[in-house]
């Protein structure tokens, strides 16, 4: 039995992992700023800690003498509306750049064994990701380095800083560029939520013969992993000596319009896509439209040369079962408010 601290386990991506470590038999302990919204703490792990990761009391009070692993998957992040606003960008910089200046400086302090970082697809360069058909975010392409959004660069920044505390002082790291993690037990609306997560959130509260709003022109292209393929891919980083940062996602590309469409037929619902774009979005939001860079698709021939798994699952298996859980929230906030 290993004992493993996840920190950001309050979160989707932390919490399915929590779950998945706590079921091999490991002591699980979880640091958060906030509890998780929808696993009982029970079902994640043994310990949960109700603390900011920006103060360096907590992380040392967290991160004891004799942890196995660390897995760091704690940021200010969200999705489009969040990140590419630009009303986050100190927030979103300032906070995940402390909280991984004190994991990784504590992590060496308590000789930790070994630590997970969780970077991001958004690190890689812009220019790479103007054609929606071919996007280029092969390992080797990061630099030189131009991320399009301030998120992105904090995420180049915290790669290198845990793997100059591997070169300094023999840090165990493990890095993993994660692209577009979904599933359910995640955030489903407020404008953090993810883009499938928000496309089965419009459909589930549309009538039928209604219409749900994509931003933009629906024509840029992203890939889509779901979250148990995810942690399996997470685990077996962890279990390989693989110390470069690699790519962790799905390789089928599809347009935000035909993840819309997918969603639209997982329900049975006759509904339209209506792009909304340029002086429309401007006028009713008030701000630029939020859309990210034109194509972003994983490459994953580094992962599976030197971990030798990969992806199986298709993209339209996650969203079922996404959009069924999805569904059910819906349908319980609707029952909630009428009460």
């Amino acid at each position: 039995m290993k004992k493993i601290v996840i920190l950001g386990g309050g979160g989707f991506i932390g919490g399915h992992l929590g779950k998945r470590l706590k079921n091999e038999g490991h002591h699980i302990r979880i640091c958060d700023i906030k509890k998780h919204e929808y696993f009982d703490h029970s079902e994640i792990c043994d310990e949960f800690i109700v603390g900011d990761l920006t103060d360096p009391k907590v992380v040392k009070l967290v991160i004891e003498d004799g942890v196995d692993e660390v897995y760091q998957l704690a940021a200010d992040m969200g999705g489009a509306l969040y990140i590419f606003t630009g009303e986050h960008d100190a927030d979103v910089m300032h906070n995940s750049a402390i909280i991984n200046l004190n994991v990784s400086r504590e992590c060496v302090l308590k000789k930790v064994k070994k630590v997970f970082y969780s970077s991001s697809a958004c690190m890689y360069p812009e220019h790479n990701q103007l054609d929606p058909n071919n996007p280029n975010c092969e390992e080797s392409s990061a630099y030189p380095a131009n991320p399009d959004s301030e998120y992105g660069w904090e995420k180049l920044f915290s790669e290198r800083l845990y793997l100059a505390y591997n070169r300094n002082y023999n840090l165990n790291v493990r890095i993993a560029r994660f692209h577009n993690i979904f599933g359910p037990q995640g955030t489903w609306f407020g404008g953090k939520e993810k883009s499938p997560a928000a496309m089965c959130r419009k459909v589930a509260e549309e009538m039928d013969g209604g219409q749900i709003e994509v931003w933009g022109n629906g024509k840029q292209t992203r890939s889509f992993l779901y979250i148990d393929e995810c942690v399996e891919a997470v685990i077996r980083l962890m279990e390989s000596d693989f110390s470069e940062p690699v790519n962790i996602g799905s390789e089928e590309m599809v347009s935000i319009n035909e993840l819309a469409q997918m969603a639209i037929g997982i329900s049975q619902k006759k509904l339209y896509i209506n792009n909304l774009e340029g002086k429309e979005f401007f006028d009713k939001y008030g701000f630029k439209c939020p859309l990210g860079v034109k194509g972003r698709n994983s490459h994953n021939k580094l992962y599976k040369e030197k971990i030798g798994w990969e992806v199986s699952q298709p993209l339209r298996v996650g969203m079922e079962k996404t959009y069924q859980w999805i569904s059910e929230q819906v349908q319980k906030k609707t029952v909630e408010h009428s009460v």
